[in-house]
């Protein structure tokens, strides 16, 4: 058998930026991702914690979530004495407000990266979110939205100005909507007949804010029923309604891929994971068949229409995953570089993607684990595997998809920008090495990041740079992958 690496001279289509985004959200008691981020006593973001994200270098950070339906951004604005804690109904426990789009800002610039926010969307059409008690309003409108990004774009906004930032914050991305056809049994909501009118009318309001916005509809109906509907060949009828009633008037389209879900993954949830780490990684890979089963009747569904894809949230969703260790392991990390993979694949129709919920202190499911009391000087914030992988990658990355090949239990995908050469490689063999050919000349320079760890290795406070890719060149254009490894390599 050839160990060559085959890799085509013909671009393939160009690749977002903001494939490997982040999703902050606060989320009250569940777990305090903003909270623990924060330095309430300086008023600024936690040093240790900026260290490790700019490790991660998020190209984007998104704000929202199911929060977005009962926030009110004006609140979270101006002086901080006068800014108002609100009651966080989804995820319970007060949120304190001071941080808000300014502070938002101030950390993407930090990071290097962008915002994109998610507007209150009439509560999603809960009227629960929308009026929780007597007396509290929580529903947001469009001209609310069409205010906020007159905040942060519009050059003469004289709020912004008050609150001591003259320069606009160019805001570029804005989502109207999110898993606004979830879940339609706990929480009514709209149809969507409904999402796809209402989605006409804020569009025509937050456009003459600002007609240079890149905006993001909601595109995704129940979880429950994708599976079943794919399996048949059907399409997603949600996003068809949007897309057709919005046209060209909006460029991306939304949905949220939560996968492994189901009683086959029963072995996953809680410990039990830890009885047969073969069986755990066999299971791990079953879902991400589910992740890009769920791209494609996307893509099938997408068809015919201008939107690309934004995949504004999307991590495995076992059981027990807020406080589980089975996201600290390696065998997930391993699982989810081939999801990495798969994201550039499918980089000519996806635009905004992410793996990861950002940073908490409690779900295993974020990217970067902040310990309590982080400021300690003991308490270091650490990369989860995912994490480790998706800052690997985002900064190893080229500007166009080629298509590549290689041999064995390899996933690959590559990329170039002029004349180097970007390959990421995931070994899916957890036993074995491969040995490889790499596409380069004679003449050229290797160079190689990695990652190797068994299936049972875990990330934890007592081991926080266990994932830590490890760097160096090559003398020649064989290298050894080892067994369970992840590589970026470039080749110039």
């Amino acid at each position: 058998m050839s160990n060559k690496i085959i890799v085509s001279e013909q671009l393939k289509h160009k690749l977002s930026r903001y494939l490997y985004m982040q999703f902050a959200e606060p989320l009250g008691t569940a777990d305090t991702s903003i909270d623990a981020a924060w330095d309430y006593l300086h008023n600024r973001w936690q040093p240790k914690t900026v260290d490790i994200l700019k490790k991660l270098a998020p190209p984007m950070i998104r704000w929202g979530g199911g929060f977005a339906a009962y926030y009110h951004w004006y609140e979270a604005v101006g002086p901080r004495e006068k800014r108002i804690p609100i009651h966080n109904i989804c995820w319970d426990g007060l949120f304190s407000n001071q941080v808000g789009t300014c502070e938002l800002y101030e950390l993407a610039k930090l990071l290097g990266s962008e915002l994109l926010l998610n507007i209150n969307y009439e509560s999603e059409g809960s009227e629960f979110l929308a009026h929780p008690a007597p007396g509290i309003d929580r529903k947001g409108t469009a001209e609310e939205a069409a205010d906020w990004i007159r905040y942060c774009n519009d050059p003469d906004n004289e709020l912004r100005k008050s609150h001591g930032y003259k320069d606009p914050f160019n805001v570029k991305y804005w989502q109207i909507g999110n898993e606004t056809g979830y879940v339609p049994t706990i929480l009514p909501k709209i149809t969507h007949e409904q999402n796809a009118k209402k989605a006409v009318e804020f569009i025509k309001v937050m456009r003459h804010a600002d007609s240079s916005v890149k905006l993001i509809v909601w595109g995704d109906g129940p979880n429950e029923e994708w599976q079943k509907r794919y399996n048949e060949g059907k399409l997603n009828y949600w996003c068809q309604s949007v897309c057709e009633a919005v046209g060209d008037s909006a460029e991306l389209v939304a949905f949220h891929n939560h996968f492994g879900i189901g009683e086959k993954y029963n072995h996953l949830t809680f410990n039990n994971y830890r009885k047969d780490f073969d069986l755990t990684f066999e299971l791990l890979l079953e879902g991400v068949k589910d992740f890009e089963d769920r791209i494609n009747y996307m893509r099938s569904s997408l068809k015919g229409f201008s939107q690309k894809i934004a995949m504004t949230e999307g991590h495995y969703a076992i059981t027990g995953r807020h406080c589980g260790r089975l996201y600290s392991s390696w065998c997930t990390g391993l699982a989810y570089a081939k999801c990495c993979n798969i994201l550039e694949r499918n980089g000519d129709l996806i635009e905004i993607a992410t793996l990861a919920d950002f940073m908490g202190n409690c779900w295993q499911n974020n990217a970067v684990i902040l310990p309590d009391s982080c400021w300690l000087a003991e308490k270091m914030p650490y990369l989860q595997p995912i994490g480790s992988i998706m800052g690997l990658f985002s900064q190893h990355m080229g500007e166009y998809a080629l298509e590549a090949s290689a041999p064995g239990k390899v996933d690959i995908s590559a990329s170039k920008s002029g004349d180097k050469l970007f390959l990421h490689l995931v070994n899916l063999d957890s036993a074995n090495a491969c040995k490889l050919e790499l596409p380069a000349a004679e003449n050229q320079q290797i160079k190689v990041w990695e990652i190797s760890g068994n299936l049972d290795d875990e990330v934890n406070e007592g081991d926080p740079l266990i994932f830590e890719p490890e760097e160096f060149e090559l003398e020649s254009n064989i290298y050894t992958i080892p067994a369970s490894g992840v590589a970026a390599i470039e080749i110039f």
